[in-house]
């Protein structure tokens, strides 16, 4: 079952989901919109290691926008930063997205419950697009979860992602004991 706008509403109202920014005609009938926040990252290695910390340069998005360029990746990151402590998010992308070639996550769409902060994003394009900040890029739904949590992500002590700031976070992987 996904939460209707109802539903997501009276969550809203109970602080099990928080969403800042927050506007009422972002919400649809069954999800909540995201934007494109300002600040996009690259990783300054072509060649990535799994087993080592791998550093990213961070630039903003001018207001004439930025052209995203195919066979490049990027991290980006939502304006919105949320909470959701009873029910499992999923972030999807925008069909209008979609219809641009755009793709926000290669893997990353679900969080967990206790995900607090801004979702950053995996981005990919199909061709040269242009994007802006701000610009709708996303969707989040919300599931129930059956059962108790025992323990919620942000109370993990190996929680890597917890408190994301308003800016995108490069992988944790190294991290990972392997």
């Amino acid at each position: 079952m996904i939460l209707s706008d109802t539903r997501i509403l009276e969550e809203i109202e109970k602080g099990t989901i928080l969403i800042e920014p927050y506007s009422r005609e972002f919400l649809g009938s069954n999800s909540y919109d995201v934007h494109l926040g300002a600040t996009l990252a690259m990783y300054e290695d072509e060649e990535l290691d799994a087993k080592k910390h791998n550093a990213i340069r961070y630039f903003d998005i001018p207001e004439e926008g930025f052209v995203l360029q195919p066979n490049k990746f990027y991290l980006g990151v939502t304006q919105e930063y949320t909470e959701t402590h009873a029910h499992v998010p999923f972030l999807e992308g925008k069909s209008s997205t979609g219809r641009l070639g755009i793709d926000i996550h290669a893997t990353a769409g679900k969080g967990d419950v206790g995900f607090c902060g801004n979702w950053t994003l995996e981005i990919s394009c199909k061709q040269p697009v242009r994007v802006y900040r701000l610009m709708p890029i996303g969707q989040l739904i919300y599931f129930p979860v059956e059962g108790e949590i025992e323990i919620k992500y942000n109370q993990k002590q190996n929680a890597k992602y917890s408190g994301q700031p308003n800016r995108p976070v490069e992988s944790m992987m190294w991290k990972n004991k392997f």
